[in-house]
Formats: structure tokens, C-alpha cells, sequence
């Protein structure tokens, strides 16, 4: 806090002349420390992901998505109900998988939004002046775009699931998938958030960031499943499976039809093996380790 002083001089040729004397007191208030300071930005970081506390504009695209992403959902228990159906259209497990294109836009969205600003303003050294260090900054925004998906992704499963509720399907299945479900975009969640906060950090322009991360997440998937389905013509079935390493859902997918019970996606809708699935499971989670070591490797730089 600043306390100012001033010593009028008398009137000369050139007219006032007034000399400040500012002086500077210590703060005497409560030192939170790092993890409040943790909690904070996480808390700042996951705010910002749907637009709030910023500008109407900002808010736009990240609740119009999280709408499109709902409505389907609620489309189909409004079906489910009024038919009397004895199941959802469709399973918990298999959502997300149906609507990744709407996930992969809001993380080419969002993911740059969360570093490229800090980036481009050379704000981060400002961070790690005190009390945050590296790892603080990006386990917070890891954290803080992960939750943002597991909103996204979960939201559509909690209205499927209170939907087929109402609808009076069994309680222990319905019980039973929607756990599953939310197993997998939880998994799905910290995949994405770590692969889009890796490509947007290379970068502090947004706009390269927004199309480095739709590429990365659409062409990938598009390529392995074009491989797949040249593989599944050419009788070359076992290939199927480790073609699905290279793309981050259908990694996803794999991982929740070995373990899941999920319907797979893969060509003739024969997922991985038990054994495959474990290579599935070790790939993600090694790729999950792999982004946050990238993340703090590339902020420790940016941070000197």
C-alpha cells in the first residue's frame, strides 16, 4: 500500500514544481501460501473454460456446445419415455464416442484459451515470481481443463441416466452403465484436456492453436479409421486392434470395450482383447504422464 507525501516548492520561471515521495508499507495481512494459490488459478482456469467472469462473447461457444451436447441426450429419453422403451437408444459408454466431434471443438476452444493468452503476454514468469512454481501452474490448468470435459462429457450422462429413471428402466443396470460411462469420459477427459494443452502451449497465437489441436484430434482419428477398415478388408483382423493406438478416441474406445462392457466401434464391432486392452490402458495413461511431462518441461523454459 502506498502512502504519498508531496513538498510544494515555491513558484518559479517554469511554474510549480511538486516532488513525491512515495513510500511502500510491508503486508501485514494472511499468507495463504501455494496451495491456495493452486486453488485459485484452478478455480480461475475452470471458470474461464465456460466463459465466466469474462465478456458475453466469450461465453458463446463454450455454452452452446455444452447445449448441443445435452440435447441429444434429452432427445432420447424424451423417446425412450414416450415409447416405453425397455432401454436407452443408446449406452452410456458409447455417448462420447458418438459426439467427439462436438468434445474435439470445444478443446481446440478452450485449450488455447487456458495458455495461449499467458503465452502471447509473457505473463507466466509473473506466476512463478511467488509463491507458484512450475508444477503448481500446470497441474492447475491440467486439472482445470480436465474438469471442464468431465462437465461436458457427464452432463449428457446424468440426463440419460435420471431420464431412464423416470422412464422406469432397471435401476441396477442403468445404475451399473452410467458408472461406466462416467469411468470413461472421466479417462477421456484427462486424454484430451493433456493432448490440447500440449499443442496450444507450443504455440501463443490462438488461432494455430484452434487448428493444431482440430487436427491433431480429427485427422488422427479419421486416419486410423480408414487403416482399420482397409485392414478388416484385407482379412488382417489382428492388425485392427493396434492401429487404435494412434487415435486418442479410439484409444478410448478401446480401453472401454476390453474393460467396460462397451460396444466397440472398431470394424465388425470386435474390440480389443483382454490383453490388448491392457497395452490400451498403459498407452493412455503413459500418453497422459507423457503431456504433463511435456507441459512442465515446456513451462520450466517459458518460466526463466
Amino acid at each position: 500500500m502506498a502512502t504519498e507525501q508531496s513538498t510544494r516548492t515555491p513558484a518559479t520561471a517554469t511554474g510549480d514544481t511538486r516532488i513525491h515521495n512515495i513510500g511502500y508499507r510491508s503486508y501485514d495481512g494472511p499468507r495463504l501460501g501455494r496451495s491456495y494459490a493452486r486453488l485459485s488459478l484452478y478455480s480461475q482456469s475452470l471458470r474461464g473454460a465456460y466463459g465466466l467472469g469474462r465478456s458475453v462473447k466469450s461465453k458463446v461457444l463454450p455454452m452452446l456446445l455444452f447445449v448441443v451436447m445435452c440435447v441429444p441426450a434429452a432427445i432420447m429419453v424424451a423417446v425412450a419415455v414416450a415409447t416405453k422403451a425397455k432401454d436407452l437408444p443408446v449406452d452410456y459408454t458409447r455417448y462420447a464416442i458418438i459426439m467427439q466431434a462436438v468434445i474435439s471443438l470445444y478443446v481446440a476452444s478452450q485449450a488455447p484459451q487456458s495458455v495461449s493468452r499467458d503465452l502471447r503476454f509473457k505473463t507466466v514468469p509473473l506466476y512463478f515470481s511467488r509463491p507458484i512454481e512450475t508444477a503448481d501452474y500446470v497441474r492447475a490448468k491440467f486439472a482445470a481443463l480436465a474438469s471442464a470435459l468431465f462437465i461436458l462429457t457427464a452432463a449428457p450422462l446424468l440426463v440419460l441416466y435420471v431420464g431412464a429413471l423416470l422412464a422406469k428402466l432397471d435401476f441396477t443396470d442403468q445404475t451399473k452403465g452410467f458408472a461406466q460411462g462416467l469411468v470413461s469420459v472421466a479417462l477421456l477427459s484427462l486424454l484430451f484436456a493433456g493432448l490440447g494443452l500440449v499443442i496450444a502451449a507450443v504455440t501463443p497465437r490462438r488461432g494455430f492453436g484452434i487448428a493444431a489441436v482440430i487436427a491433431v484430434l480429427t485427422i488422427s482419428y479419421g486416419a486410423v479409421s480408414t487403416l482399420q477398415a482397409i485392414a478388416e478388408v484385407q482379412n488382417s483382423g489382428d492388425g485392427i486392434a493396434w492401429i487404435g493406438l494412434f487415435s486418442p478416441i479410439t484409444l478410448i474406445d478401446g480401453v472401454q470395450s476390453a474393460f467396460l462392457g462397451a460396444t466397440s466401434a472398431f470394424p465388425g464391432g470386435v474390440g480389443p482383447s483382454t490383453g490388448e486392452g491392457v497395452v490400451y490402458v498403459l498407452f493412455t495413461l503413459g500418453l497422459i504422464a507423457a503431456c504433463y511431462g511435456l507441459l512442465t518441461r515446456r513451462y520450466r523454459k517459458v518460466g526463466l
